[in-house]
């Protein structure tokens, strides 16, 4: 009976009823130490009789090594991994030292694998528990905590139990879970702590009974714990001293037995007696231990100890000549076995100092481990090696090599703290610059676009000499991030250091230059035609064996030159090359560009489809600029919508952190809303300040809405640079929509703009964007109905309503509905066709097309990064919405 846990327990109790019920749920149970935690994950074991129950724990003194957490979790389990799909296969083969292919741990992708294989065991219902999570390895932590946040349709639950970090005896770290449900688990109160002390020591003297619950506070192990237990100190430190001296009072061979337990993750009772006979142990005596509850056998044949105060009290109650000992012992226990891996974890545990020999086995190790691609684990072993190397510069070197590991497995934090101290130790300067280079790329990856431009362009001086070819691509790199920060001198001092240097790049680096120089339509120094020249300069200058995030900037730069179908193709074969790879991290900046082509191409539903997965991919991934950018695609779904409350929230931040070009599109989003509420005056001056402003980066497209915005606040004078600016960047770059609105805004400006209008319209109907030709439209068949001409005003204004409707663009459609009324057409408050996909959520639009192709729910769930019972509850939903009953079905339907 558990006392006083009435809302934990009702809490747990949802949870399985839930997931009985086919709905996934993960609950987060937060606590001191002794506090509860454990016994509430023991009870929902029990109550999950019908349930499949999975059960793990976080060991301090292994959350070093990547993955154990996750190996302890599934290890029974590990026959059906198989049964994945390849890519989610050899990465968790990879990242569970089973083999796998070279570069396969990419650690969303073994999330992804920890989704679908959970899925695949739900068979019946299941319940994950896992204890102490705060001391999860970190990968094992992203992976759960990934797959955690994507089930939905699953008859699954899982419940973390961690410390709070906030507790100072307990010392352990936060277990970071944002998003997901938690109860804190608190003391139990007056009545509560009464109740279960006298039901465990009901025969305990009065006095010492009040000596107890003053001394446990309401901390239940407490109450267990300590009757008949002497002395001070806080219940945390009673509870450890408690369990040392039941540790301490067990025979010499049983107390062996408890240490290598508490000192191993696998708690193999194979290895731990085999560890065991150096020290006169044998299985029998493990008896003495588990009578006294102090250890305990699984279900599938390990040993573990009862609470994680026991693995507390074992090592920090042991000699450091017996822990040294018990290391040494399941270090060659493992090697026996043949588990490289962990006889040289245990190996590096055995040594107190610097040993060239145990740092030599974890780099060998370690090589081992890359060559099957689990980078987590190669820092691991790396960064341990460099800790053990007597020699400075090879201490530098592996340091070195587990910065790149660790950058490999997408942690960025860990990558740039190893790299910062490789540097000291490394003599060469070339060393030195490879090791810049991934923390330069990895604060520009992380939005520290400063930091990252000062260390490219310091590195890239001090090689300049030794290798220019690599320092050219620094000095690239550096006025590249340069330009992200919006740093136009800093942009300029760059290039101009680099081509004093001699680097073979110096004309793409001017180039660079050149391009964001003409990007300033109302400044003294800008260069249209050059800045358009030097752009395309620059893309036939790329190499087609650059890297994914340079062809994600290619994509970019069409954009930069209206080329958007070009951009859209190349988004187009990003994301399929990414989807395919299972490469998540590389998918959000391929959503980023294809989310804006079909923004720009009037694809409106695709674009909320792409940039709605893209900001929780790049949330997941730590990629802040990114999930800035598609929020500001977001914005602008919403502004053409109408949505105020939702373009004011999706464009907060990016005003605010002012880094273009998200500031430039949130400003623009926020005034193209205004233009279609009629506030000319409030758009106007928005738009000024960005165009005219130093971070102007991404303005041209906003310049139209400055020309209409200052026609219709009655100040014409204020669109007429702007307008000349934008038909000279039409005319450079060649595009027939671009014509098409520079002849518009000429149109706004014009006394007789008949001929101007009907030119636009004509070169819209070459291609473009069908938003764009609306507007078009609209304005047209305004001019006309006040020239009287309404028979003409009416036939274009049909057009433009129906574009609007289709597209949802609500505050446009009225406009329109406004002018045929004005026009002498009787016209009834209207929706628009009816459109298919705007029937469906972003998500259950992707898993219908993708189902209409003829993939299987778990090859959709690949490629959308979710549960194949996830994909099948939103086909599910679907189909009534649809009108369809089968999957056959979608084939025939019209989802674009």
């Amino acid at each position: 009976m558990l006392y006083g846990r009435d809302a934990e327990l009702a809490a747990i109790e949802d949870l399985l009823g839930r997931a009985r019920a086919g709905r996934s749920g993960t609950l987060v149970l937060r606590g001191e130490a002794g506090i509860g935690k454990s016994a509430l994950l023991d009870h929902a074991a029990e109550a999950a009789g019908d349930m499949r129950v999975l059960r793990g724990t976080g060991v301090e003194y292994e959350s070093g090594m990547p993955y154990a957490g996750l190996h302890l979790l599934l290890g029974r389990h590990l026959d059906r991994v198989g049964g994945l799909p390849d890519a989610q296969a050899e990465a968790l083969r990879s990242a569970l030292n089973m083999g796998g292919r070279l570069g396969a741990g990419d650690r969303f992708l073994v999330g992804l694998a920890v989704l679908t294989l959970l899925s695949d065991l739900a068979e019946t219902p299941l319940l994950v528990l896992v204890d102490d999570a705060q001391w999860l390895d970190v990968p094992s932590a992203e992976a759960l905590l990934f797959a955690a946040r994507r089930l939905d349709a699953e008859p699954i639950a899982i419940v973390f139990a961690a410390r709070d970090a906030d507790v100072p005896e307990a010392g352990a770290p936060e277990f970071a879970a944002q998003g997901l449900a938690e109860v804190s688990v608190r003391a139990l109160d007056g009545d509560a702590a009464a109740g279960l002390l006298d039901d465990r020591a009901a025969k305990l003297p009065r006095q010492v009974r009040q000596e107890v619950l003053a001394a446990a506070m309401g901390n239940p192990l407490a109450l267990l714990e300590l009757p008949g237990e002497n002395g001070h100190g806080s219940a945390y430190e009673r509870i450890r001293r408690a369990f040392a001296e039941r540790i301490g009072a067990l025979p010499e061979p049983a107390r062996w037995l408890v240490l290598l337990v508490a000192a191993d993750d696998l708690g193999d009772t194979g290895v731990v007696t085999r560890a065991g006979g150096r020290f006169g142990a044998s299985v029998g005596d493990l008896e003495p231990a588990e009578r006294h509850r102090l250890l305990r056998g699984t279900a599938d044949g390990r040993l573990e100890v009862r609470h994680p105060l026991i693995r507390t009290a074992a090592l920090g109650d042991a000699t450091l000549t017996m822990r040294l000992a018990a290391h040494e012992a399941l270090a060659a226990a493992y090697l026996e076995r043949g588990d490289e891996c962990h006889h040289a974890f245990h190996l590096a545990r055995s040594v107190t100092g610097p040993d060239e020999h145990v740092a030599a086995v974890l780099e060998k190790t370690a090589v081992m481990e890359r060559d099957t691609g689990g980078n987590a684990s190669v820092a691991a072993m790396y960064e341990g090696a460099a800790a053990l190397s007597p020699d400075r510069a090879e201490r530098g070197r592996r340091l070195a090599l587990a910065a790149r590991a660790c950058a490999d497995a997408g942690l960025p934090e860990r990558a740039i703290e190893l790299a910062a101290r490789a540097e000291a130790d490394l003599p060469d300067p070339m060393a030195r610059a490879e090791l810049v280079l991934i923390r330069a790329n990895l604060a520009d990856e992380q939005d520290r676009t400063r930091d990252a431009y000062r260390l490219f362009a310091e590195t890239a001086a001090t090689v300049a000499e030794l290798d220019p070819r690599t320092s050219g691509y620094l000095y690239f790199q550096a006025a590249s991030a340069a330009a992200n920060a919006a740093d136009f001198t800093a942009l300029d001092d760059i290039v101009a250091e680099g081509v004093r240097a001699g680097v073979p790049n110096a004309p793409h680096l001017r180039a660079l230059s050149r391009v964001f120089a003409g990007q300033n339509p109302f400044g003294p120094n800008g260069d249209l035609a050059d800045g358009v020249a030097a752009l395309r300069e620059l893309m036939d200058g790329m190499s087609p064996c650059y890297g994914a995030h340079d062809r994600v900037r290619a994509g970019m730069w069409h954009l930069m030159i209206g080329d958007v179908r070009g951009a859209a193709e190349a988004a187009a074969e990003l994301e399929r090359s990414f989807r395919a790879q299972g490469a998540i991290g590389l998918l959000a900046p391929a959503l980023m560009l294809r989310s804006r082509t079909d923004l720009l191409l009037g694809r409106h539903r695709d674009a909320l489809t792409g940039a709605t997965e893209g900001v929780r991919i790049a949330a997941d991934t730590g990629q802040h600029r990114i999930r800035v950018y598609l929020d500001t695609v977001l914005a602008q779904l919403a502004a053409i919508q109408g949505d105020e409350a939702r373009c004011t929230e999706l464009t907060e931040e990016a005003l605010a952190r002012g880094v273009p070009p998200g500031n430039v599109h949130a400003a623009a989003a926020r005034s193209l809303l205004d233009l279609g509420l009629g506030r000319y005056e409030a758009a106007l001056e928005r738009l000024v300040d960005v165009v005219a402003g130093p971070n102007r980066q991404g303005g041209i497209a906003a310049l139209p809405d400055l020309v209409e915005a200052a026609v219709r606040a009655g100040e014409p004078e204020r669109a007429r640079d702007a307008a000349d600016w934008y038909s000279g960047w039409a005319a450079q770059i060649g595009q027939p929509w671009a014509e098409a609105v520079a002849m518009r805004c000429a149109a706004l400006l014009a006394a007789d703009p008949d001929d101007l209008y009907s030119r636009a319209l004509e070169l819209h109907r070459e291609g473009g964007t069908p938003f764009e030709q609306a507007r078009t439209e609209l304005l047209y068949g305004e001019w006309l109905r006040r020239t009287r001409r309404r028979n003409d005003a009416r036939a274009r204004l049909h057009p433009a309503l129906e574009t609007f409707e289709r597209l949802g663009a609500a505050p446009w459609a009225d406009r329109v509905r406004t002018e045929l009324r004005a026009a002498g057409e009787s016209l009834a408050d209207g929706t628009g066709p009816d459109d298919l996909a705007a029937r469906l959520t972003p998500q259950e639009l992707q898993v219908v097309r993708l189902a209409a192709t003829g993939l299987s729910n778990r090859e959709i769930g690949g490629q959308l990064f979710l549960s194949p019972r996830t994909v099948g509850y939103h086909l599910y939903k679907a189909y009534p919405k649809l009108g369809v009953a089968a999957r056959a079905e979608l084939a025939r339907l019209d989802l674009s």
